[in-house]
């Protein structure tokens, strides 16, 4: 009866709105058009602007690789050979499966050839406070990364991030500070960084006031409502030779979670790229045609009148999209404190980037356990982006009934 009813609802999981998000069998002919994508690639000379990521000189193109969505080696090996040398994952992503695909593709190129960056999670997190308890200490997170390397087959990383910070207090939490220091000072990372989804300008100042920390990688695109505040944060950065690494840049990548309106990719892009404080964008691609788009921008880097007025048009005609912009102002106006802002990321993986891995990884986070929506009448919650709350958290919370190992 168990078995039947996990059937069930993984059927209902996918009929309502999933279908296909899940691994799915790819024709021959497809594969062939693939790897032909991935040879011109490869042979194209192409043109590659970079920028000096601060004080840790290092010149990467303006265009990298966020490797989070990405399963495919012959497409990381693809990336590589057409001049994207930067590649950006994560400890846990994929649960581990992420930076393994990565070391096998790396076996055998030159050490100079590329460059690394890997993320940590700290914890024990208090996700309401964003601060971090007594328990948090150096040792777990130093064991997390010690992992990263023997899977990345490498004896160190150019940048290693302490990962989605989201206080002030948390990028200046001393075990962490102490830990980095400590593998930098072992030649383990060449450079230490810290990573925000959400408070970004509070999170850069404290980076910059660290001294401790010489990249930071924050979310940036034409969607946040904050993106002043968030600008004037990274132009301080710059100023005091902090590298700056863009991330979630095409904002959702869809204006609606039936996928029948993409956001203009190649505009979004640009759009971050024009500021010429941020050294590099970590795209997460996950086809040959969308690392040609990508890859493209480094040719035709104007962001033209008709591209602008694109990434407009769709909010114009009220459609909330898939991002998220963690204001947190939610998590005040919901009587049961739910974590919304996790969950509308979990939702945004889902939905919008197909990963129902990072999906229920990031669901997890909010320690749900249960639906508290469903005892809720009327929901109090009005979002700035335009998000209906209650039905999102109904739709993403279905994804507790799928099992991990029917997750691919």
């Amino acid at each position: 009866m168990k078995k039947r009813t996990a059937m069930a609802s993984r059927r209902d999981f996918f009929r309502k709105g999933l279908t296909g998000l899940v691994g799915i069998a790819i024709a021959p002919a497809m594969v062939s058009a693939e790897i032909s994508a991935a040879e011109k690639a490869g042979k194209k000379q192409r043109k590659i602007e970079r920028r000096t990521l601060g004080k840790t000189k290092l010149e990467l193109p303006v265009v990298s690789m966020g490797v989070m969505n990405a399963d495919n080696p012959d497409l990381v090996r693809a990336a590589l050979d057409a001049g994207i040398g930067y590649l950006d994952t994560a400890n846990y992503y994929q649960r581990g499966r992420n930076e393994e695909m990565i070391g096998g593709v790396l076996k055998g190129r030159p050490r100079d050839s590329f460059a690394i960056g890997t993320k940590v999670l700290g914890s024990p997190l208090d996700r309401k406070t964003g601060l971090y308890s007594k328990e948090a200490t150096a040792e777990p997170f130093i064991e997390k990364f010690e992992t990263s390397l023997k899977r990345l087959g490498l004896d160190h990383v150019e940048i290693l991030f302490h990962h989605n910070v989201v206080r002030k207090g948390g990028a200046l939490h001393e075990p962490y500070l102490t830990a980095l220091q400590e593998l930098k000072k072992q030649g383990k990372a060449r450079f230490v960084g810290v990573s925000t989804h959400m408070n970004e300008p509070e999170v850069i100042r404290a980076a910059i006031e660290s001294g401790v920390y010489d990249v930071v990688l924050t979310a940036y695109n034409f969607r946040q409502p904050h993106v002043t505040e968030v600008e004037k944060a990274i132009a301080e950065a710059n100023e005091a030779g902090l590298g700056v690494i863009a991330m979630k840049t095409q904002a959702g990548v869809y204006w609606d979670s039936e996928r029948q309106h993409p956001i203009n990719m190649k505009a979004a892009l640009k759009w971050a790229l024009r500021n010429k404080n941020i050294h590099t964008a970590v795209p997460g691609f996950t086809t040959f045609e969308q690392m040609e788009l990508d890859l493209s921008v480094m040719e035709d880097p104007e962001l033209t009148p008709a591209e602008e007025l694109d990434l407009k048009e769709d909010q114009r005609m009220g459609r909330a999209g898939l991002y998220c912009d963690h204001c947190a102002k939610c998590t005040g106006e919901c009587p049961r404190g739910v974590e919304i802002p996790t969950l509308m990321r979990s939702y945004m993986y889902a939905y919008g980037y197909r990963n129902l891995a990072a999906a229920k990884e990031t669901f997890e986070l909010a320690g749900m356990t249960e639906v508290p929506c469903a005892e809720c009448g009327t929901c109090l919650v009005k979002c700035t982006m335009g998000f209906d709350v209650k039905k999102r958290i109904g739709d993403i919370a279905r994804i507790q009934n799928v099992a991990d190992d029917f997750i691919i």
